[in-house]
C-alpha cells in the first residue's frame, strides 16, 4: 500500500504545546529572563541561502513528507525562512545542572520548534529547527549552529536510531549559505564556519531542566501543568493526573532513562554532556555535542574537551550520572506529590532496571542464555576488566567475537590462534600483561559458551545481530564534514546509507568498520570535541 506524502509548506502542524501550556508573546528576541512562563513566542531569523544538504527519507516517510528539492518553499521552511500559517513557533524555558551546578534559567537558545505533525500511524511529533536564529533564551550567543556541529547532530541522531537506541531524530540538515564565528576550543583561536540548521524530531523535547526551572521559580501552578501535559500527551496510560499518578509517573521516567542508559553503555556510546538540560523526559538521546563511540576501551574516557580536568561524563559515570539527574528531577516534582520521600523508591528502580538490562545485553551480545546468573555476573565482569586492562576497540572485539563463536565451540585445537586474531584486530597495542588477561577470559568464556544448548550457527548469527560492525567513529563523522565543508556531500551520503544497516556486514564498506587511524588519535575533530558548536 502506498503512502501518499505532502512537502512540509502544505502540513498542517498542531501546536498543543502553545496552546495548552502558559507562554509570552512579545516575540521580543533579546536575551532576557522571562519568569512565569513555559515557553516565549518567537519566530526564526532568516538566512541567505537555505539549501538542502541531508534528508532522512525513512523519517520523511514515516512522517507522510516528500524529500523536498535542493532549494524551494520546503527548504526554506526547514531554515526558518518560511514560517506557514499553522505553525506556532515558541522557545522552551528551561533550567539546568551543568557539570553539577546549578546554571539558572537557560531555554531554547538556538532551538525553535515549530510545531507538532502526525506521522502515518497517527502518533504526533514535534519540529524543532536548532541553529534558527536568537530567542530570548540565547543569552551572549547569536543562536546559530555551524555545519560541523548540525552534521554531526544529524548523522548521530539516525545513527542511533538504527542502532535500535531510544533517541530523538534528525529530519533534515540545511546549509545556511552563512558564516558563522565559533571558538572550536575556546583557545581564543575563533574563525568563520559555514552555518547550517537541523530539524530534529520527537514526540517532546522536554527535559529534566524544564521541571527545575519551573520548581526552583516556585511557580508551582507552572510545574503542575507541565507534568500534567506530559502526562496526558506522553504518558496517558498512566491515567488522570493525580498525585499517586505523578508517582508512577517518575517511576516510569527512571525505568526509561535506566534503558536508555543501558543502551550507551552496550555499545559504547559517550553522550559527552549529560546536563540535566540535555535529559529528555521520554528517556531520549538529546543534544548530540561532544559525543563519541569508545575506541580503546576506557572507562574514564571523555570525547568533552571540557569535562577533561574532572571527567564527569566519561564512559563509565554514565549510569552514576543519570542517577544524579533523576535525583535533581525528583527534588523538582516533589511539591506534586504526597510523600517526596517515596520518590526515592522510584530511584532505586531505576539502579535495578539499569542493571537488569545491562545483564541482559550483555549476554545477547555474548551469545549466552542465563544458565547461572552469579557465574554469568562474574563472567561480564571480568570482560569489562580485562577490556580495560587491554584497551581494545569495543565494537571490533565483540565483533570479531561474533564471527568466532562457531569455532570456539567447535574446536579446542586452534582456541590460542583464534584468541590471538580477535585481540589483534581490537587491539590499539596492548600490554603483555592486557593481552594475557584477554586470553584468559577468552577461555573462560569459550568454556561457557560450551555449555549453551544453541545451534553454534545459531548463537552466531544471534551474536551479529547485537554486536553492531559500524558506528559513527568521531574521525569518521570528521571526514564528512571536511568533504561537506567544500561542498562534497558523498562521504556524508555513504556514512549515511551504511549506518542504516549497522548489523549488516555490507563488505565493500569495511574500511568504515576498522579501528581509528594513528592520524586521527590527535586531530581536531576525530577523538575529542568542546561544547562549541
Amino acid at each position: 500500500m502506498s503512502i501518499s506524502t505532502q512537502s512540509l509548506e502544505q502540513a498542517p502542524f498542531q501546536n498543543s504545546f502553545v496552546e495548552e501550556l502558559k507562554g509570552e508573546a512579545s516575540r521580543n528576541k533579546n536575551p532576557r529572563q522571562v519568569p512565569g512562563y513555559h515557553y516565549s513566542r518567537i519566530e526564526p531569523t532568516p538566512v541567505r541561502d537555505p539549501h538542502l544538504l541531508a534528508w532522512s527519507d525513512d523519517l520523511g516517510g514515516f512522517l507522510g513528507l516528500a524529500r523536498p528539492e535542493e532549494r524551494g518553499p520546503a527548504v526554506n521552511a526547514l531554515a526558518g525562512n518560511l514560517v506557514t500559517e499553522s505553525m506556532k513557533p515558541f522557545a522552551a524555558r528551561y533550567g539546568g545542572h551543568q557539570f553539577g551546578h546549578w546554571a539558572g534559567q537557560l531555554g531554547d537558545g538556538r532551538a525553535i520548534s515549530l510545531g507538532e505533525l502526525t506521522a502515518v500511524d497517527g502518533s504526533t511529533w514535534e519540529i524543532q529547527l536548532k541553529g534558527a536564529g536568537p530567542t530570548p533564551y540565547s543569552r551572549r550567543a547569536d543562536g546559530r549552529a555551524v555545519l560541523r556541529s548540525s552534521l554531526r547532530e544529524f548523522l548521530c541522531s539516525e545513527a542511533m536510531y538504527y542502532l535500535g537506541v531510544p533517541t530523538t531524530r534528525a529530519l533534515s540538515l540545511v546549509g545556511t549559505g552563512d558564516k558563522v564565528v565559533r571558538d572550536m576550543f575556546y583557545n581564543g583561536n575563533a574563525q568563520e564556519e559555514p552555518g547550517a540548521v537541523v530539524a530534529r524530531v520527537a514526540p517532546t523535547f522536554i527535559r529534566f531542566g524544564n521541571f527545575q526551572m519551573m520548581a526552583v521559580a516556585g511557580e508551582k501552578d507552572n510545574l503542575r501543568a507541565l507534568a500534567d501535559y506530559v502526562i496526558k500527551h506522553h504518558y496517558p496510560e498512566l491515567g488522570e493526573p493525580s498525585p499517586e499518578v505523578y508517582m508512577r509517573w517518575f517511576e516510569e521516567v527512571c525505568r526509561r532513562t535506566a534503558v536508555m542508559i543501558a543502551h550507551w553503555m552496550s555499545v559504547g556510546f559517550v553522550h559527552g554532556v549529560m546536563n540535566t538540560d540535555n535529559m529528555s523526559i521520554l528517556g531520549l538521546t538529546i543534544d548530540y555535542g561532544p559525543y563519541g563511540w569508545l575506541e580503546p576501551y576506557e572507562l574514564d574516557w571523555t570525547p568533552n574537551t571540557t569535562d577533561f580536568s574532572s571527567r564527569r561524563y566519561a564512559f563509565g559515570q554514565q549510569p552514576q550520572v543519570a542517577l544524579w539527574n533523576l535525583y535533581q528531577l525528583a527534588r523538582a516534582i516533589a511539591p506534586l506529590v504526597h510523600e517526596p520521600e517515596a520518590l526515592r523508591g522510584s530511584l532505586d528502580q531505576y539502579t535495578k532496571t539499569l542493571a537488569e538490562t545491562q545483564h541482559a545485553m550483555m549476554l545477547r551480545k555474548l551469545g549466552l542464555t542465563e544458565l547461572n546468573q552469579e557465574e554469568d555476573r562474574a563472567l561480564i565482569e571480568g570482560l569489562h576488566e580485562a577490556m580495560a586492562e587491554s584497551q581494545v576497540d569495543m565494537t571490533i572485539f565483540f565483533r570479531r567475537l561474533s564471527h568466532a563463536a562457531p569455532a570456539l565451540i567447535a574446536s579446542s585445537e586452534n582456541q590460542n590462534a583464534l584468541f590471538q586474531e580477535i585481540v589483534q584486530a581490537a587491539s590499539y597495542g596492548t600490554s603483555p600483561e592486557g593481552e594475557q588477561m584477554l586470553h584468559q577470559w577468552l577461555q573462560r568464556y569459550t568454556d561457557r559458551l560450551h555449555q549453551e544448548s544453541a545451534d553454534p550457527e545459531a548463537i552466531r548469527e544471534s551474536m551479529l545481530s547485537a554486536n553492531p560492525k559500524y558506528v559513527l567513529r568521531n574521525y569518521l563523522a570528521q571526514q564528512a564534514i571536511e568533504a561537506a565543508e567544500t561542498g562534497d556531500l558523498s562521504v556524508l551520503n555513504r556514512l549515511m546509507e551504511v549506518l542504516k544497516t549497522p548489523f549488516a556486514e555490507q563488505p565493500e564498506h569495511d574500511e568504515l568498520a576498522t579501528k581509528r587511524p594513528d592520524w586521527a588519535r590527535t586531530k581536531a575533530g576525530c577523538a575529542t570535541l568542546s561544547c562549541s558548536s
